[in-house]
């Protein structure tokens, strides 16, 4: 579809993936931003079961309606180490992205202040001061629109930067016999080759006979994809023992994992989600980060505040994320080591705030401290 050019708008968001519909269903719900004019623009009017998120949290969030499945109790193997690890008052959750993008556009279809463009973007910029988005059959005039772009552009780079990619491949596989123990789901399982670099699968049981079973890397380059399906296929077969399944349903994607200086603000456009650096760099978690910033996006536009007060990452979290990418990109300490160390040393929660970005100065210490210095300190010391 077409929109009327000429129509004036009061926020603009460029992308209807995780962080545009965030934002957007935050912006809709606050009472005081009801009745903003908004336009929603994305390539794809009907969105698929894509992707899968995953997150922890203690309370119920704002999209707790949508979690499929939850657990408290999450199994981890690594190097040496093995436990079921009690999270609690975590949750460690799991939404469908059908269900997200279903939820979500039937929630804006209730509002009419709310219009959808279906066209693919090509840039967005400024010309005399006056912003403007190019799409492939019409250039719309911003006008004093506030736009949100979730389209991700590479920054430019510099000398000492990292680029990981977080690649993945997964299955929803139905069993013939109840195999799976749906008490507890399976964060990390480093029972994989690690030939490619850091590797590992999890797995998330929907019932005794159903389960997301996902193949995951961290490496600097993505692999053909046979690899993936013959790894899925060894650690079902080797791991699991499941010799007899069909598969019901797959998913592939890949997440960048970079220590860039991703912008907020830059040249009248407000960039969120992964484009705007709300993607943790040493994991590839990104669903809470999403849900945090919209939040605070929402909050400012509500009490008409500059949305460039809301503060920026805590330096440190980046320089620990940045110094991991480091040392996971040229190899200096295997992946399996390092998680293995963190869980076997650390209680879980501990774990999980720190990964959160939400760990206090004696958690990171202690955190630091069970780590092997040497390479953290090469690491640090060869990138600043």
């Amino acid at each position: 579809m077409t929109v009327d050019t000429q129509k004036q708008y009061d926020y603009i968001i460029a992308g209807a993936g995780c962080a545009g519909l965030s934002l957007l269903l935050r912006i809709i719900r606050n009472p005081a931003l009801r009745n903003k004019r908004i336009l929603l623009i994305d390539k794809d009017a009907v969105k698929s079961n894509d992707r899968t998120w995953c997150f922890w949290e203690k309370e119920p969030g704002f999209f707790e309606d949508l979690v499929y499945r939850q657990w408290s109790r999450l199994d981890f193997f690594g190097e040496g180490y093995e436990a079921e690890l009690d999270i609690s008052p975590y949750r460690y959750k799991m939404i469908k992205g059908q269900d997200f993008y279903t939820y979500c556009f039937s929630e804006i279809k209730k509002y009419p202040q709310v219009d959808f463009l279906c066209g693919e973007i090509e840039d967005i910029a400024a010309k005399d001061g006056r912003p403007f988005i190019r799409l492939t059959n019409q250039t719309l005039d911003a006008g004093n629109a506030l736009i949100f772009t979730s389209i991700y552009q590479r920054p430019p780079s510099h000398k000492n930067d990292t680029v990981l990619l977080q690649h993945f491949k997964g299955r929803v596989i139905e069993t013939e016999q109840p195999v799976f123990a749906t008490h507890k789901a399976t964060l990390m399982d480093f029972r994989v080759h690690q030939q490619y670099g850091t590797s590992f699968s999890y797995v998330l049981p929907f019932n005794e006979r159903t389960a997301l079973v996902e193949y995951t890397l961290f490496t600097p380059s993505l692999l053909e994809k046979e690899q993936y399906d013959k790894e899925l296929n060894d650690y079902i077969t080797h791991q699991l023992q499941i010799n007899t399944y069909a598969i019901k349903e797959e998913e592939y994607g890949v997440i960048p994992m970079a220590s860039f200086s991703y912008p907020f603000y830059k040249d009248g456009v407000y960039h969120i989600g992964t484009a705007g650096g709300q993607t943790k760099a040493s994991t590839g978690y990104t669903f809470r980060f999403i849900q945090k910033q919209s939040q605070q996006i929402a909050d400012c536009l509500a009490a008409d505040r500059s949305l460039l007060t809301i503060p920026a990452t805590p330096s440190r979290f980046r320089f620990y994320d940045n110094t991991l990418l480091h040392i996971l990109y040229h190899n200096q300490l295997p992946g399996k080591k390092i998680f293995s160390d963190l869980f076997r040393k650390n209680a879980p929660t501990r774990v999980l705030r720190f990964l959160d970005n939400e760990s206090s100065f004696r958690d990171e210490w202690k955190i630091i401290s069970s780590l092997p210095a040497w390479p953290f300190l090469k690491a640090a010391f060869t990138r600043h």
